[in-house]
């Protein structure tokens, strides 16, 4: 799948979780601001796999420093489609994340939340496209504009930033699921799982038919959980 529809597909699986499981894996219940926000970063969060593949879309979503962390990530984890997308990554990014919030405090919320912004912006094509400054400059300074405005509402250890981006990579392992080549869930053993509904990237079944569905959903779980004037609980 492109890192269009990752990305919507990972907003849509929060939005649809939030009101549900947080209670019942976290013991807490999301305010209308954290599904919002949470709904975004998980955006963002669905890119993450994809952090193996140099020559992606979001290779370049931070100019060089994106280029040169994607290609160490591609090194330590065997190329494209190997350990970054497997259950083992999942846990993986849950639980550094859960140390991040835990030890290192809101220095690492702040950071990790601008980072998920800058994957989501990009993915969501937010900014110019191409591989110069005048794209990722861009790209830097909206994720720069959408931390600063979640600084004064994101709560200082924030328990469910770890849920929403395992839940990001999730989605992410799911929609590769249903391409070609699938993914190695059970990595390291090698095997790929897959189910195939998109044949190929970009086609006409994922580009107008899945993604605009998911993006309708998000935003009707969003309205109904969140922006009606009287929410459902």
């Amino acid at each position: 799948m492109m890192g269009h529809s990752h990305a919507v597909s990972g907003a849509l699986l929060f939005a649809g979780t939030a009101p549900y499981l947080p209670p019942v894996l976290l013991h807490t219940h999301l305010s209308p601001q954290e599904i919002l926000m949470g709904t975004v970063l998980c955006a963002g969060a669905a890119l993450l796999p994809d952090l193996d593949h140099h020559d992606g879309t979001i290779a370049n979503f931070l100019g060089p420093v994106s280029k040169m962390l994607c290609r160490f990530v591609a090194f330590v984890s065997g190329g494209h489609r190997h350990a970054t997308h497997s259950l083992f990554f999942i846990a993986f990014m849950t639980a550094g994340t859960w140390a991040g919030v835990a030890y290192l405090g809101r220095p690492f919320t702040l950071g990790m939340c601008f980072f998920l912004l800058a994957l989501a912006v990009r993915a969501l094509n937010l900014c110019p496209p191409g591989h110069g400054f005048h794209a990722w400059g861009t790209n830097v300074a909206l994720a720069a504009l959408g931390t600063a405005a979640i600084d004064k509402f994101i709560p200082s250890a924030p328990g469910w930033l770890p849920y929403a981006i395992g839940l990001g990579c999730l989605a992410h392992l799911l929609g590769d699921s249903i391409t070609k080549q699938g993914a190695p869930w059970l990595w390291p053993l090698r095997t790929r799982y897959e189910i195939v509904l998109i044949k190929s990237s970009g086609n006409k079944l994922e580009t107008e038919i899945l993604t605009p569905l998911m993006g309708a959903g998000t935003i009707a779980l969003l309205w109904f959980t969140v922006l009606s004037p009287h929410p459902l609980h």
